[in-house]
C-alpha cells in the first residue's frame, strides 16, 4: 500500500485565476472556424432564399399642406377675423390619426371585410392556384381573384358578438354557402342575399366565380380595423414648413395609393365641414335675433307714429334733429364697445393696456351721452318724447340693418368656404419594395450565423470547461507524465470497430478486435508518446514498492484500455516482461487490442473457477502477456477484496518485471481505489477537452481518502488547437521520412 505522505499539494479547482483569457477566446474560435464559416454560409443561403420568397414591401406617400384659416371672401375682412385661427400641425396629425378620419375611410373602401383562401399560413402560398393575369384588374378591398376564383363582396353584416370570427365561404350545389365552423349559415343562388334565420348575418356578394378552395371571411371590429390602418400609416411634419407627410408601407402598390387618397380627401372633407359649420353656426344664431330686432323696431316704430298723432307733432327742429343724430352716433358706438368688451374680456384680464383703453373710451362716450340727456332735459316735454322714440327707432333700425348685412357676409362665406388643408401631392407609391432588402437581409444572416455558432462554441466551453493543456493539471498538483497526440489512424479504426461491434451484437457474434497502434503504426505520434511515458516510469517506478502500475481515470471513454495495450507493447519491445490485466470486470474490453475471446480471466479466478496459469493468455508480441476481465460477475468490487487477488499480485511480481492493471474509472465505483492499495505506483489518464479540472479534483480526492497515492497523470487524446502552446515538434520529428 503506498503512502499518500509524499503527494504533491493539490490546489482546489476554483483556484484558477479568473481572468478572462482573451488569446484563449480567440484561439478557441480559431480551432473551430470551420463550423463557424459553415454556419455562416448555411445562415447566408437562408437569407438570399428569405430574400427571395418574402413577399415584398412597398412605400407611398402623399402630401398635405396646413394653410392659415380664412375664408378668402374678399370684403369680408373684420368677418374673417373671427373664424381666422392659426392651424396647428400636432391637432392636425392627431385629426388625421382619429377615428372620425380612418372610420369613414374603412367604411368607403371596405377595409373591415377580409377576403382571403383558406389555406395554411407559412407553406399556402406554395399550394396556391395560379395567380390571374396581370392585366385583370383585381379586387383591392373585400374582394379575392386567382385564376380560379373571383369573389367581390358589396355588403358584410354580422351581430357585433361575432366580428372578428372566421366564416368559411364555398361552393354547395352550384350556389354560394356560408359557414361558421362546421353550421351552415346561409345559402342562396348567386346574385341574392344570403341571410342568416334571425337575419343578423347577411352577406351580399358582386362577382361570383368560385374555384375548388374555399374562402374565409371575416367581418372586423372597428377598433381593430381602424388599429390596423392607424398602425400601417406614419404622419409627420415635413420641418416647421406646416406640411404633413403621409407614408404607407403594405404588399399592395393599388391599395396603397387608394388608401392615402381615401385618406387625404376625406381629411379635406371633413376641415372644409368644419369650417363651414362654423359659418353655420354663426348664421343660426343671427337668424334667430333677426324676427326678435325687427318686432322690436316694429314696436318702437308704432310708439313713434302713435305719439306724433297723439301730439300732433310731425317734425323737430334743427337743433333737436342734430342732438338726436348725435345721441344715435354715440349709442352706437357705445353698443359697438360693449360687443368688443366681451370679446376682449376672454382674451385679457381689466387691467391690461387693452382693456383699460377700451374702458376709457367707454367711459367717454358715457359721459357725452349724460351732457347730451342733459340737453335734452331742456327741451319741452312733447320735443323730449318725440326725440327718445326717434332714437328708440334709430338705434334699434342700425341694429337690425347689420344683422342684415351680417347674415348675407355669412352666407357669402358659407358658399366661398375653402379647407385649411391642400392636397399638394396625390399619393404616389415607389416602383421598387423597400424590403426585404435582399443584400442587407444575406449579410445579416450571415453574421447572425457566424455570431450565433460563435456564441454557442464559447458557451460549450464555458459550460464544459473540460482540461485542453497540461497546464491545468499542474494547478491541481499532479505531475504530467505524458500528453498523448490524438491519433487520427486509431480514431478511424475505432469508428470501423465500432460499427462492427454494433452490428455483431445484433448477430450475436464474437465481438470485433481493435487494431493495436502500436503494431499497425509504431511511428505514430501517440506510440512516440507512449515511447516517452515509457521513460518516464523507468525512473518512477525504481522508488516503488512493487512492480504493479495501475491506469485509471476519473470517467468513462477517456482511453484507459488504450494506454494500457499500447504502453504494455512498447514496453515489451525494450526487453521487459509485461502483463496487462483489464481489472474492469464489468465493461472491460482490453481483450479486444489482443484479439482474444475473453471466454476466461480474472473474474474466472478470482471466483474460483480456474487457476492462475489458465487465465495468463499470450498477446502475440514477445514479453507481453495479458490477462481479460472474464465473464462480467455480479459482485466485481468483492471479488477484488478477497485474498486471492492479493495472492494472484504477489505471484504475478515474480514472473514479470511490471504488470499494468486497467481499472475501471474512480468516480463511478471503487474498483480503483481497491486495486490501488496493491499497486506500487498509479497513474490517472485525463481526456483533452472530456475531463474537467472538478472531476479530476474530485477523482483526487476519492484516491486520496482511501490512501492511494497517483504518481501522477496522462492527457491523452491531446489535439493540436490554437487554444493551446503544445508543440508537435517532438513529435514530428519522431516520425521515419521517406
Amino acid at each position: 500500500m503506498a503512502d499518500n505522505s509524499t503527494m504533491t499539494q493539490r490546489h482546489p479547482a476554483n483556484a484558477m485565476d479568473d481572468d478572462i483569457d482573451f488569446g484563449y477566446l480567440f484561439g478557441l474560435l480559431l480551432d473551430n472556424k470551420w463550423l463557424i464559416i459553415g454556419t455562416a454560409l448555411l445562415a447566408l443561403v437562408l437569407g438570399v432564399l428569405y430574400g427571395m420568397f418574402a413577399t415584398p414591401i412597398y412605400k407611398g406617400d402623399t402630401l398635405l399642406q396646413i394653410e392659415k384659416k380664412s375664408s378668402g371672401v374678399p370684403g369680408l375682412s373684420e368677418l374673417n377675423q373671427i373664424f381666422d385661427q392659426e392651424a396647428s400641425a400636432a391637432a392636425e396629425i392627431e385629426i388625421l390619426r382619429s377615428r372620425m378620419v380612418l372610420s369613414d375611410v374603412i367604411e368607403q373602401l371596405k377595409m373591415n371585410i377580409v377576403v382571403s383562401p383558406d389555406r395554411p399560413r407559412y407553406i399556402g402560398r406554395f399550394m396556391a392556384p395560379d395567380p390571374a393575369p396581370a392585366f385583370v384588374p383585381k379586387p383591392l378591398f373585400a374582394g379575392y381573384r386567382d385564376s380560379e376564383t373571383f369573389v367581390t363582396v358589396s355588403n358584410f353584416t354580422v351581430p357585433e358578438r361575432l366580428q372578428g370570427r372566421a366564416f368559411t365561404l364555398l361552393e354547395q350545389n352550384g350556389n354560394p354557402a356560408l359557414y361558421l365552423g362546421e353550421d351552415l349559415v346561409a345559402t342562396a343562388p348567386a346574385g341574392e342575399t344570403l341571410q342568416s334565420e334571425d337575419g343578423s348575418i347577411q352577406l351580399e356578394i358582386n362577382q361570383w366565380q368560385f374555384g375548388d378552395e374555399p374562402l374565409t371571411l371575416i367581418k372586423l371590429t372597428d377598433v381593430a380595423a381602424i388599429n390596423g390602418l392607424r398602425g400601417a400609416i406614419a404622419i409627420r411634419e415635413v420641418g416647421k414648413t406646416g406640411m404633413l407627410s403621409l407614408t404607407m408601407t403594405g404588399p399592395s402598390k393599388a391599395r396603397i395609393k387608394t388608401t392615402l387618397d381615401a385618406i387625404s380627401e376625406a381629411y379635406l372633407l371633413q376641415n372644409v365641414k368644419r369650417r363651414s359649420a362654423e359659418a353655420e353656426n354663426s348664421l343660426e344664431f343671427l337668424d334667430k335675433q333677426l324676427p326678435k330686432v325687427k318686432d322690436k323696431l316694429t314696436e318702437f316704430e308704432e310708439k313713434l307714429n302713435a305719439y306724433r298723432l297723439q301730439s300732433e307733432s310731425v317734425d323737430l327742429s334743427m337743433e333737436t334733429q342734430s342732438v338726436l343724430e348725435r345721441s344715435v352716433a354715440i349709442e352706437a358706438k357705445i353698443n359697438e364697445l360693449k360687443a368688443k368688451e366681451g370679446e376682449i374680456a376672454t382674451r385679457f384680464t381689466r387691467e391690461h393696456p387693452t382693456y383699460q383703453s377700451l374702458l376709457r373710451q367707454k367711459a367717454s362716450l358715457v359721459e357725452q351721452k349724460k351732457s347730451l340727456d342733459s340737453q335734452i332735459k331742456e327741451l319741452p316735454e312733447t320735443q323730449q318724447e318725440i326725440l327718445r322714440l326717434m332714437r328708440d327707432v334709430e338705434v334699434t333700425q342700425q341694429i337690425y340693418v347689420g344683422l342684415l348685412n351680417k347674415v348675407q357676409e355669412l352666407r357669402i362665406l358659407k358658399a366661398g368656404t375653402v379647407g385649411s388643408v391642400r392636397i399638394i401631392d396625390k399619393a404616389l407609391v415607389q416602383p421598387a419594395p423597400i424590403k426585404p432588402k435582399k443584400a442587407i437581409i444575406a449579410l445579416i444572416a450571415a453574421f447572425l450565423g457566424a455570431a450565433g455558432s460563435a456564441a454557442i462554441v464559447l458557451l460549450q466551453a464555458l459550460l464544459k470547461k473540460g482540461i485542453e493543456s497540461p497546464e491545468r493539471l499542474e494547478e491541481q498538483g499532479v505531475s504530467v507524465y505524458a500528453t498523448i497526440p490524438l491519433s487520427e489512424k486509431q480514431l478511424k479504426a475505432n469508428r470501423v470497430t465500432d460499427l462492427k461491434q454494433r452490428r455483431s451484437r445484433k448477430l450475436k457474434e464474437a465481438a470485433t478486435p481493435i487494431p493495436l497502434l502500436a503494431q499497425d503504426d509504431p511511428t505514430d505520434l501517440a506510440i512516440e508518446a507512449l515511447r516517452s511515458l515509457r521513460t518516464s516510469l523507468h525512473f518512477a517506478m525504481m522508488d516503488a514498492d512493487n512492480k504493479i502500475l495501475m491506469i485509471t481515470g476519473p470517467g468513462p471513454e477517456v482511453g484507459k484500455s488504450f494506454v494500457s495495450a499500447n504502453l504494455g507493447a512498447v514496453l515489451a519491445q525494450t526487453g521487459q516482461r509485461v502483463l496487462v490485466i483489464d481489472a474492469d470486470m464489468r465493461k472491460g474490453h482490453l481483450h479486444r487490442y489482443f484479439q482474444s475471446d475473453n471466454k476466461t480471466g480474472l473474474s474466472a479466478y478470482l471466483s474460483g473457477q480456474s487457476s492462475k496459469e489458465d487465465i495468463i493468455q499470450s498477446s502475440g508480441i514477445d514479453n507481453l502477456d495479458f490477462i481479460a476481465r472474464g465473464k462480467a460477475p455480479p459482485n466485481p468490487s468483492e471479488l477484488l477484496m478477497h485474498e486471492r487477488f492479493k495472492t494472484l499480485m504477489d505471484s504475478l511480481s515474480a514472473d514479470y518485471d511490471l504488470i499494468l492493471v486497467d481499472t475501471p474509472p474512480v468516480l463511478a465505483v471503487t474498483d480503483a481505489a481497491i486495486v490501488g492499495q496493491l499497486a506500487g505506483s498509479s497513474l490517472l489518464v485525463t481526456r483533452f477537452g472530456v475531463n474537467s479540472v472538478k472531476e479530476v479534483d474530485a477523482a483526487l480526492t476519492r484516491f486520496a481518502q482511501n490512501k492511494v497515492e497517483i504518481k501522477g497523470a496522462i492527457l491523452n487524446c491531446m489535439e493540436r488547437r490554437a487554444t493551446n502552446e503544445y508543440g508537435y515538434y517532438a513529435y514530428e520529428y519522431g516520425k521515419t521520412s521517406d
